[in-house]
C-alpha cells in the first residue's frame, strides 16, 4: 500500500509531466534515440501505474441536494433528428439560477454520466488543460445555461404555485440555449447539471433522441490514389455495415469496401487513454471506393449510398492535373481541427478553423483550387472519437470537391509504447488508427503513413515525422530512393512536406530530425519544404544548416523571388496557422527568418514548369499577407 502523501506527490508529478507534453512545446523523446525506446516508455508507464489516485472508485453521481420538483428540461423540435440541425434546449422550474448550471449533450444516451474525478489526468494526456466536465463519459458538447443572458437575472419567470387569493407563492426561472447537432448515428440526450464542471450533479434529463436515419451515408471526402488524375478515392461514413455504392460520371458505379475500428484497437497505458476509456464513441462504418476511368483536370459528379440506407446529394468534383502536366494550384495548411457552430465548449476547440474552411470553400467552389494538402494535426479528436464526425462535417464543403491529401501529425499518432518516435500521449490513445481509417492515403502499408504523389509540375514527398526517420530506417530509405528517382524534366518542382518543422523561431524543432533528414533535401534539390506543428506562418531564406545559402531578390511587382536555376538550398514555410490558437513570435527571430505572421490562414501555391508562386492568405480578410516566387529555367 502506497502512503497517501506519496500518492498525492506522484499524482502531482505526473500532472506536471503531462503539462510539459503539450504538443506545441513537446520534446519528450528517448535520450538514446534511435535505439530501442522501451526502457523510457516503461519508465513513463511506471509513473502512471503507481498512483492510486487514478484507481479511486467511480462515485455515483446522484441528484443535486434539495431536489426541486419543478425542474424540467425540454428540447425542440421533438421529432427525430436530421443530419444537420439546431436544437433548442429549454430548462425550466429553476428556483435559484446559478452560473454553475450547465447542459451537456451526451451520446449515446445511455452513457455513464457519473462523476470521475480522476479524469483530469486523462484530459491532460492530450494537452487539453481546459476546465472540462469530470464525467465518466465525455459529453459531446456542453453549455452553461447562463449563455441565455436572461437566466441569472430570472428574466423569464413562471408561477408554479398560487394560493387561494391568487397570489403567487412559488416563482421559477427558465432559459433556452441552442445546440448544433449533426448525425453521429447513436442516440443523444441532454442532461441538466448543477454545481459546475468539477463536481456536477444531475438536475434533469431529457428523453433520448434518435436520428431519423442513423445509417445515412455522410461526410464523403476525396483523395488521389496515384499521379495519373484518372482515379479518385471517395471515403464516407455510415451506420450501415453493408457495402454501398458510388455512382459517378452519369453511368459508372463502384461498390464500397467497408471497414471500422473498435475500442480494442486503441492504445492505452497504465493510465487509461481517453480513446480506450471515456472518450470512446462508435465510429460506425467507413466506406471507401476508387472511382476509375476519369480524366485529369476534368469536372465530374457523383453520389454515394444505397437504396436501403439512403443517398447523398449529387456532388460536383474536379480531378487534379496529371503528374507531368504544366499548371497546378493547390491549397496547403496544418493544424486545423474544428470548432463548434454554437456557443458550446468542447474538448480542444480550434478557433480559426471555421474561417479557414469558409475562405477555402470559396476558392474551391470558384474553381481556383485543384487539390488540398493538410499536413498533420487533422481533427484534434485525440481520443474523443465523436469529434472525427464533427471534423469530417466541417471539411465537407472542400474535401468533397477536390483531392484532400493528408500527412499524419503528433495528435493522430503519438502514444507511449506504440512505436512512435515521440512518446508523448498526444493522440489520446488513437495511435493513428482513426486517421488511417478516415483518410486512406497511397501509403506502402498500415502504420507506414508516407507516400509521394505527382500533380501537374510538382512531385510531392509526404512523410511522417512521428515514425522513425533516422538513417537506416525504412522511412529514410524510402525518402532517399523516392527523391532520387524524380524525373525533373517531367516534374521540375519537388515539395517536401511533413508535420514537425526543421526551422521555427518559436522552437519545437528536434535537432536530430534536422541532422538526419535535412541533407536529403539538399542532395535531392528540394525546392520548397512545408511544415506545420507551430501555430503561425513563417518563411525562410534558402537555408541549410542554419545558414542562408541564398536570399530572395525583388522581382516583377516587388515579389520576393528565389532563383533556383543555380540551386543553393530549399525554402521552408511553416503553415500551421489553420485553426489552433495562434503562437506568438519571440522578440528575437531566427537569422534565416524572412517573414513571420501570426494570423489564421492557409497557403495558396500555383506552379508552372518554370515558376512557383506562393501566397499566404489571411482567412478572415482573404488578403495575401505574404508572397514569394521560385523560378528556374
Amino acid at each position: 500500500m502506497i502512503p497517501p502523501q506519496f500518492s498525492m506527490w506522484i499524482t502531482f508529478f505526473l500532472s506536471c509531466i503531462l503539462s510539459c507534453l503539450h504538443h506545441g512545446t513537446s520534446s519528450w523523446v528517448s535520450p538514446s534515440f534511435p535505439t530501442n525506446l522501451s526502457d523510457t516508455m516503461d519508465g513513463f508507464q511506471h509513473y502512471t501505474a503507481i498512483s492510486d489516485f487514478r484507481l479511486l472508485n467511480r462515485r455515483k453521481l446522484g441528484a443535486c441536494l434539495n431536489p426541486n420538483p419543478y425542474i424540467a428540461i425540454d428540447v425542440s423540435p421533438k421529432s427525430a433528428l436530421a443530419d444537420d440541425q439546431m436544437i433548442r434546449v429549454t430548462v425550466s422550474g429553476v428556483l435559484l439560477p446559478s452560473k454553475g448550471d450547465w447542459v451537456g449533450m451526451i451520446s449515446p444516451s445511455h452513457a455513464d454520466v457519473d462523476i470521475c474525478p480522476q479524469n483530469f489526468l486523462q484530459y491532460e494526456q492530450t494537452g487539453d488543460f481546459s476546465d472540462l466536465p469530470l464525467l465518466c463519459h465525455y459529453p459531446v458538447k456542453a453549455q452553461y445555461v447562463a449563455n441565455d443572458p436572461g437566466y441569472i437575472g430570472c428574466k423569464k419567470k413562471e408561477c408554479k404555485k398560487i394560493d387561494q387569493r391568487g397570489k403567487c407563492l412559488v416563482t421559477t426561472c427558465s432559459a433556452s440555449i441552442t445546440f448544433h447537432v449533426i448525425n453521429i448515428r447513436t442516440s443523444i440526450q441532454f442532461v441538466f447539471f448543477g454545481a459546475g464542471f468539477q463536481a456536477p450533479c444531475v438536475l434533469a434529463k431529457s428523453s433520448a433522441l434518435d436520428f431519423e436515419n442513423p445509417k445515412k451515408p455522410l461526410y464523403g471526402h476525396l483523395s488521389s490514389v496515384d499521379s495519373t488524375g484518372t482515379s479518385m478515392r471517395l471515403t464516407w461514413v455510415s451506420g450501415d455495415k453493408n457495402p454501398q455504392q458510388v455512382q459517378y460520371s452519369n453511368v459508372k458505379s463502384q461498390t464500397s469496401r467497408v471497414t471500422t475500428f473498435s475500442q480494442d484497437d486503441m492504445c492505452t497505458s497504465g493510465l487509461p487513454s481517453p480513446a480506450k476509456d471515456f472518450g470512446w464513441h462508435d465510429p460506425g462504418y467507413i466506406h471507401s471506393v476508387v472511382m476509375t476511368g476519369l480524366k485529369p483536370s476534368t469536372r465530374f459528379s457523383y453520389r454515394y449510398g444505397s437504396n436501403s440506407a439512403g443517398w447523398s446529394a449529387r456532388i460536383n468534383f474536379k480531378t487534379p492535373p496529371s503528374g507531368g502536366s504544366d499548371e497546378l494550384t493547390f491549397l496547403a495548411f496544418g493544424d486545423m481541427g474544428k470548432a463548434p457552430r454554437d456557443a458550446s465548449v468542447e474538448h480542444y476547440i480550434q478557433p480559426g478553423s471555421l474561417a479557414v474552411i469558409r475562405a477555402m470553400a470559396d476558392e474551391v467552389s470558384s474553381g481556383n483550387a485543384d487539390s488540398i494538402f493538410h499536413i498533420g494535426d487533422i481533427s484534434y479528436a485525440t481520443g474523443f472519437l465523436v469529434e472525427w464526425d464533427f471534423f469530417l462535417h466541417l471539411i465537407s464543403p472542400v474535401a468533397s470537391q477536390v483531392s484532400y491529401m493528408t500527412a499524419i501529425g503528433n495528435h493522430e499518432r503519438d502514444y507511449v509504447n506504440s512505436g512512435s518516435v515521440y512518446i508523448t500521449p498526444d493522440s489520446g490513445g488513437e495511435c493513428g488508427v482513426p486517421y488511417e481509417s478516415y483518410f486512406p492515403m497511397p501509403t506502402p502499408a498500415k502504420d507506414k503513413p508516407w507516400y509521394s504523389i505527382e500533380q501537374g509540375s510538382v512531385h510531392f514527398v509526404v512523410i511522417s515525422t512521428e515514425h522513425d526517420w533516422s538513417k537506416n530506417s525504412e522511412q529514410y530509405q524510402w525518402m532517399s530512393e523516392d527523391m532520387a528517382s524524380v524525373d525533373r524534366s517531367r516534374t521540375p518542382w519537388v515539395i517536401f512536406t511533413g508535420h514537425r518543422p526543421m526551422y521555427s523561431s518559436c522552437g519545437s524543432v528536434d535537432p536530430r530530425f534536422v541532422l538526419h533528414v535535412e541533407p536529403l533535401l539538399l542532395a535531392n534539390k528540394v525546392d520548397l519544404v512545408l511544415f506545420g506543428h507551430v501555430h503561425n506562418y513563417e518563411r525562410t531564406c534558402a537555408v541549410y544548416r542554419n545558414q542562408c545559402k541564398a536570399m530572395p531578390k525583388k522581382g516583377a511587382g516587388g515579389v520576393d523571388t528565389y532563383d533556383n536555376t543555380n540551386y543553393e538550398a530549399p525554402v521552408h514555410a511553416i503553415i500551421g496557422m489553420a485553426g489552433f490558437k495562434l503562437d506568438s513570435f519571440p522578440p528575437k527571430a531566427g537569422r534565416w527568418s524572412i517573414s513571420r505572421i501570426s494570423e489564421f490562414g492557409y497557403a495558396r501555391v500555383c506552379t508552372t514548369k518554370t515558376q512557383l508562386d506562393f501566397e499566404f492568405v489571411n482567412a478572415n480578410t482573404k488578403k495575401v499577407e505574404d508572397r514569394f516566387r521560385i523560378i528556374k529555367s
